[in-house]
């Protein structure tokens, strides 16, 4: 193999899929793209990794993610925010199990610099410092141009490629998919400062003229974001100047940060937008080039990583050739609601946090509602991710779309079994509590792996109370569950369903 893979006979190099751009979203989708056995090249812009905090941490269903792919020891330990909010109003996260308001303190950088190198370690190839300028779709493939920061040329082809650019993306562009929803209303600055002491504002305060959010990274360290009501967005987003950023803080709060050095400054806003479809032909889009919010919640890069490891396992299978009719397809019809519902949320939150006096009736009954335990395990549910829930096919038990939650387990000889383990390998997973569903995941032995485990503790028999048996997908979602006192009905069709037919056929 070569750099970009293996060249034909007209110059081009060939792989099986061209990811671009190597943000968290491209290399989480390499690193599951590789762990399904196919080949991918990464094209990345920037010659080296943004040394920037960017997003502060990921949301408590990504924590799990990374678990499932065994990534979690790899960050070197992090603490959760407990408390967090939501448009405002204060909830604590930890009334869902599993909740919280996401890892704390975890910079962008760090989440890049894990990912990059378990993509490298699982094969992938990362190539730095190539732009992507167009690409073709030809019958079986499409071709992609680059061009180097050196001004070299290179074309890859791929059976597909998928756009892991950003909301700017030229993959989505280049392939004609609308991109629909609201410009900028308000916009919002922020500045990373060291060798200040700030006030922590962590779930941001509504003053005069605006609003004012500040987390504390280190002794001196801090990042204070604000909004500024009189401020106008641009068309075009212009990174301010730390001096505009410490006089527009000094002016909301009356505190004087400009002693400080600042380590990164920049600006966002609250458009939003969605792709009307994630898959077009042979290109597909994930993260920001598929939907762009407000950055609220930790929830934009969180979003993106969970739509790379939906897709992930899906696109090998095609590319492997097992994949069943529509599997490829599921990945909009799964994941584009779920940004839809993230657009609204953030849509929601942003006038509750930001919007004048003219707000506060509405701020006071929204908090009035809060006082029933339904209404914040629902909103906290769509913050973190944890309620998402799939269709995946007939059944009423609770477990069935939902997500695996993490267990302790026993295998029949009494060795422990942890469930996220299980799932390291992004393979289909069936559970099977009796013994009795054993034989029927054998067909599909090289693509689900069937383990015998007993329910050992109280959290796992609460959990599985009844079940004889558990279909988990390569992402951790429960795709058909069987009665301890029935016959496994449906198991086959299930199997079948997300995991083709089978070689054994």
């Amino acid at each position: 193999m070569g750099e970009f893979g293996e060249r034909d006979g007209s110059g081009v190099w060939e792989t099986d899929v061209v990811i671009v751009g190597a943000g968290p979203v491209g290399l989480m989708l390499a690193g599951e793209l590789r762990l399904g056995g196919v080949d991918c090249v990464v094209l990345e812009r920037e010659a080296v990794p943004v040394d920037q905090s960017r997003a502060l941490g990921f949301t408590a269903r990504t924590i799990e993610v990374f678990d499932q792919r065994g990534l979690l020891p790899r960050f070197g330990g992090f603490g959760t925010i407990d408390m967090g909010h939501f448009g405002g109003v204060g909830l604590d996260y930890r009334e869902v199990e599993g909740g919280s308001y996401g890892a704390k303190a975890v910079p962008q950088s760090l989440t890049v610099a894990v990912l990059e190198k378990w993509a490298e370690e699982l094969g992938a190839r990362i190539r730095r410092g190539w732009e992507v300028t167009e690409f073709t779709e030809e019958d079986k493939g499409v071709v992609v141009e680059a061009r180097s920061v050196e001004g070299g040329q290179v074309r890859v082809r791929g059976a597909f490629v998928v756009g892991c650019d950003g909301g700017r993306s030229l993959v989505r562009k280049r392939a004609g998919v609308e991109f629909p929803g609201s410009d900028a209303g308000v916009e919002m600055s922020f500045a990373e400062v060291e060798g200040v002491r700030v006030r922590p504002r962590p779930n941001g305060e509504r003053v005069p003229g605006g609003m004012v959010l500040c987390f504390q990274q280190g002794p001196e360290r801090f990042r204070v974001t604000y909004y500024d009501r009189a401020a106008v967005p641009q068309r075009e987003v212009v990174r301010p100047s730390f001096e505009e950023v410490a006089e527009a803080w000094l002016r909301l709060t009356g505190e004087d940060i400009s002693a400080g050095r600042p380590l990164w400054v920049g600006r966002f806003t609250d458009a939003s937008r969605q792709a009307v479809t994630y898959r077009r032909g042979r290109v597909l889009l994930a993260g920001d080039a598929a939907h762009v919010h407000l950055p609220i919640g930790g929830q934009g890069m969180s979003a993106g990583v969970q739509d790379a490891v939906n897709l992930g396992w899906k696109l090998a299978a095609e590319v492997q050739g097992w994949a069943p009719g529509g599997l490829l397809d599921s990945y909009h019809e799964e994941r584009h609601p779920v940004g839809a519902r993230v657009l609204t949320n953030t849509l929601a939150q942003r006038t509750l946090y930001l919007s004048d006096d003219s707000m506060d009736p509405m701020r006071e009954v929204f908090e009035e509602l809060t006082a029933y335990e339904e209404v914040r395990t629902h909103l906290i549910g769509m913050v973190t991710g944890l309620d998402i829930r799939y269709e995946v096919g007939p059944g009423d038990h609770p477990l069935l779309g939902r997500r695996l939650p993490a267990r302790q387990l026993t295998g029949l000889d009494g060795t422990p079994v942890e469930a996220f383990t299980l799932l390291h390998r992004a393979r289909g997973v069936l559970l099977d509590f009796t013994g009795s569903t054993a034989t029927g995941g054998a067909p599909w032995a090289d693509r689900v792996d069937t383990v015998a485990v007993r329910c050992t503790d109280t959290a796992a028999r609460e959990l599985f109370a009844g079940v004889g048996a558990v279909l988990v997908r390569p992402d951790g979602y429960v795709a058909w569950v069987g009665r301890e006192d029935q016959p496994p009905e449906g198991l086959t069709e299930a199997l079948a369903r997300w995991f083709g037919v089978p070689a054994a056929a």
